[in-house]
């Protein structure tokens, strides 16, 4: 291990994730602001990225980008690219630490470890709950989790209840760290214009066409209620043929929901966010989300599915909803409301900007990385972890190992 490295300038590596320019992702979106911010304060970040048709340019504000490809199938393109930009780290000169997004990659993580290079995962959602994955799927999700408490040398979680699961489950630590939210004070309006739509005048649901972000729940609801602005419905599903028809035909039927298919403009996208009167957010497994953070950092109400992730992002300032029909009497009573509606949005940005700060995340990832590379790890106390039907109370000390 890299023990005695224990002041900056580091080498990080960020690994896992379709990489940047960010143009899909929440975890992609961290990165760019992350590391572009790791970069300003002196420190070298390297970028594993997905190969994609086009340009493949070797930096981006500041970090340093390495393209590799990846099998193009559901099961397969997570794992496909991680683990060719493992062996491209095992055989350059290894970074001081290590930043592997998504825990289904930890079966990676003892490669880099032997290697020297000292590896945290962030853990992102109960990826385990969701449909898309049959059993074979869920038990792979279910013993990565178990894989990345026993092996990486830290645990990265989002949100407070991501924090608790571990504790609960494996009586492990966790960093938490949230993502952060682009505070938009003055929207601009030009690009939603032409393609038909004003400022306030139109709810908004950006989301994965899966089962778990309940899309289909959410047009359903807005086609039952009574609301007179349209539903804009930007997203789409490469793996999810079947559910994506499913909303489509739903949609297909009303002529007040617009569907725009995948948005990569994110130009666009933050005029869509600003300028919607309400932003319908039906993620449940996940964690902390960043579309919601960019909802409310947009100054935007939030109708959110009833779940705690979603709670502890909005508070007191959020309106839930737990299925299509409890849906459409909060659309129709913010369309009654615009004034209290625009209100809770102002007060949601504010949370935003106080909460939610791109520059307190990336102190807390350059802290840890501080601390990974003087030798911190887990790993004495989670190495033989189990999960605890029952759970567990309290969270153990980690202590460093060189």
């Amino acid at each position: 291990m890299n023990a005695a490295k224990t002041t900056a300038p580091l080498s990080i590596a960020m690994i896992g994730t379709r990489g940047v320019p960010a143009a899909y992702g929440g975890f992609e979106t961290a990165i760019e602001e992350i590391g572009r911010r790791l970069v300003e304060r002196g420190h070298s970040v390297t970028v594993y990225c997905r190969s994609k048709d086009g340009e493949k340019p070797a930096e981006h504000l500041g970090m340093s980008l390495v393209h590799l490809p990846a099998l193009h199938v559901k099961v397969a393109e997570t794992l496909s690219h991680t683990a060719l930009s493992t062996l491209h780290a095992l055989v350059h000169r290894a970074p001081d630490a290590a930043f592997v997004f998504n825990a289904a990659n930890a079966p990676f993580v003892p490669i880099l470890r032997a290697k020297g290079i000292p590896t945290a995962v962030h853990v992102d959602g109960l990826e385990w709950k969701r449909d898309k994955w049959g059993g074979a799927g869920k038990r792979y999700y279910r013993a990565a989790e178990t894989a990345a408490v026993r092996t990486s040398d830290a645990l990265i979680a989002d949100a407070q209840g991501i924090a608790d699961y571990y504790d609960d489950e494996f009586g492990v630590p966790t960093e938490l760290i949230s993502y952060g939210a682009t505070i938009i004070d003055a929207p601009t309006s030009h690009k939603i214009a032409e393609i038909g739509l004003t400022p306030g005048g139109f709810h908004l649901v950006v989301a994965r066409f899966e089962p778990e972000n309940h899309v289909r729940e959410i047009v359903e609801g807005y086609s039952a209620s009574d609301a007179k602005l349209p539903l804009v419905v930007v997203g789409s599903a490469p793996y999810s043929a079947e559910y994506t028809t499913a909303i489509e035909t739903i949609a297909a039927r009303d002529p007040r929901i617009q569907m725009l298919g995948g948005v990569w403009d994110q130009d666009l996208l933050d005029e869509l966010y600003a300028n919607a009167l309400t932003y319908v957010h039906g993620h449940s497994v996940g964690g902390t989300n960043p579309s919601l953070l960019r909802a409310i950092g947009a100054g935007t109400a939030v109708l959110a599915w009833d779940v705690a992730f979603n709670r502890e992002v909005t508070v007191e300032n959020g309106r839930y909803f737990g299925s299509a029909d409890a849906l459409a009497p909060l659309l129709e009573s913010a369309e009654a409301d615009v004034t209290g509606t625009l209100s809770t949005g102002d007060r949601l940005r504010e949370r935003a900007a106080s909460t939610y700060d791109w520059d307190l995340v990336t102190t807390g990832y350059e802290q840890l990385a501080i601390r990974l590379a003087a030798g911190y790890s887990i790993r004495p106390i989670a190495k033989a972890a189990r999960r605890s039907a029952s759970g567990r109370t309290g969270t153990p000390v980690a202590s460093p190992v060189s």
